[in-house]
């Protein structure tokens, strides 16, 4: 049977293991990167209704490894960002133009993401051996290497194994790396639609007592709607009929951008928060979703997975240059530190804000009602919190600084 042989082994090559594998690439290191989906079948609307966020750094990245081109005819950027509370008159807006920047960040359809990392992988096939549709069936993790055996009896060598395979990451779990996670009791209805008026580059988010609503700019006069309900709740709504559910959305959504018209299908995705209680072990590295997920409410968790990227790769490029061990339990070490704060620090922000919001307790409103207005009428504070959505706080690496390894 065949054996191929890689510097690093990736597993997963969604919207984080396939900028890592462009990036190490780009930087001349050879990636074996696994993934179970078929390709073609990631990039049809019926695949995957989401669209993400993708802040100013994570851009600068995307960018300094090659597939910004690629995504940047279908990412709409964030101008405004206007947050509400229910039927308050009290909210908190943010303006591109108080921190000096064209945009906050992009909203960017998931199948456009996955389109243009696919280009990526193809542009350094030299470095790059994409195998998918394809299952990893075992991963020996050895003093000296990695083996990875795939279904159809093929194997893979390699110095480190990078696991990018998701919540339910079956690598996380062969390692026995547990993990800490609670069920909000929340599900999000996703959909999109087109509406008769321009969202003027707006994000909306109105916190209602069953969740979040939020209203996420596309291209063109269309919107992302990620719309947070009581898990109990949504099978009754997604079983109507589309007019009966476009009542329901509309009466949530308002009328603002006029009539709506929803476009493809609807989707549910149940929302939970989870980490790793520990991000390596033995040659092999956990990044994305395998090593933290977390509430949509602030539209980070494609950016952190993105975070992750960075680290690593900056660490196994600098580690090849001097000729060092992929592996070293060292360099692992340092991946996990520098990581670890940032994203326990936004699970903990996001969860905070998830458990102050969903509920409709009167001193819990006055009091949260009060502290965004505080927030609206103190310049520095909101400058903060707008330099932390676009990721541009704390101790960046190089490819979020739009430099290249």
């Amino acid at each position: 049977m065949t054996e191929l042989t890689a510097d690093v082994l990736v597993i997963g090559g969604g919207l984080v293991g396939g900028p890592l594998a462009c990036a190490l690439a780009q930087s001349g290191l050879s990636v074996a990167l696994i993934d179970g989906e078929v390709p073609d079948a990631t990039l049809a609307p019926t695949f995957d209704g989401r669209a993400s966020a993708v802040a100013l750094a994570p851009q600068r990245m995307l960018a300094a490894i090659g597939l910004w081109p690629h995504i940047e005819p279908w990412a709409a950027p964030i101008r405004h960002i206007r947050v509400s509370d229910g039927a308050s008159p009290l909210y908190l807006h943010y303006d591109h133009r108080e921190v000096g920047e064209d945009s906050f960040g992009w909203i960017v359809e998931n199948r456009a993401l996955r389109q243009a990392i696919l280009k990526g992988i193809a542009r350094h096939g030299d470095k790059i051996a994409f195998l998918a549709p394809a299952r990893m069936t075992h991963l020996a993790r050895n003093p000296s290497d990695v083996v990875a055996t795939l279904s159809d009896g093929r194997t893979v060598r390699a110095r480190l194994a990078v696991a990018a395979d998701g919540r339910g990451s079956p690598t996380r779990e062969s390692a026995g790396i547990g993990v800490t996670s609670w069920k909000y009791g929340q599900t999000a209805i996703v959909c999109t639609v087109a509406h008769s008026l321009p969202h003027g580059d707006a994000a909306q988010e109105h916190f209602l007592p069953a969740g979040p609503f939020a209203i996420l700019p596309l291209t063109g006069q269309r919107s992302s709607v990620v719309w947070t309900e009581k898990a109990h709740l949504v099978p009754a709504i997604l079983a109507q009929d589309e007019a009966a559910f476009q009542r329901e959305l509309e009466s949530r959504f308002g009328d603002y951008l006029g009539d709506l018209t929803l476009e493809g299908p609807r989707f549910s995705y149940p929302l939970t928060l989870q980490f790793a209680r520990s991000y390596t072990a033995h040659r092999l590295a956990l990044i994305g979703d395998a090593a933290h997920g977390m509430h949509p409410v602030a539209g980070q968790g494609m950016n952190m997975g993105l975070r992750d990227v960075a680290a690593l790769a900056e660490l196994l490029v600098e580690a090849k240059r001097l000729g060092q061990d992929l592996g070293d339990a060292q360099i692992l070490a340092r991946y996990g530190r520098w990581r670890r704060f940032d994203n326990l620090l936004m699970l903990g922000l996001t969860d905070g804000l998830v458990r102050l919001f969903s509920n409709d307790v009167a001193p819990v409103k006055l009091v949260r009602d009060l502290g965004m207005a505080a927030v609206n009428r103190l310049p520095p504070l909101k400058r903060f919190f707008m330099k932390h959505a676009m990721g541009t706080v704390g101790e960046l690496p190089k490819l979020l600084r739009g430099e290249t390894l």
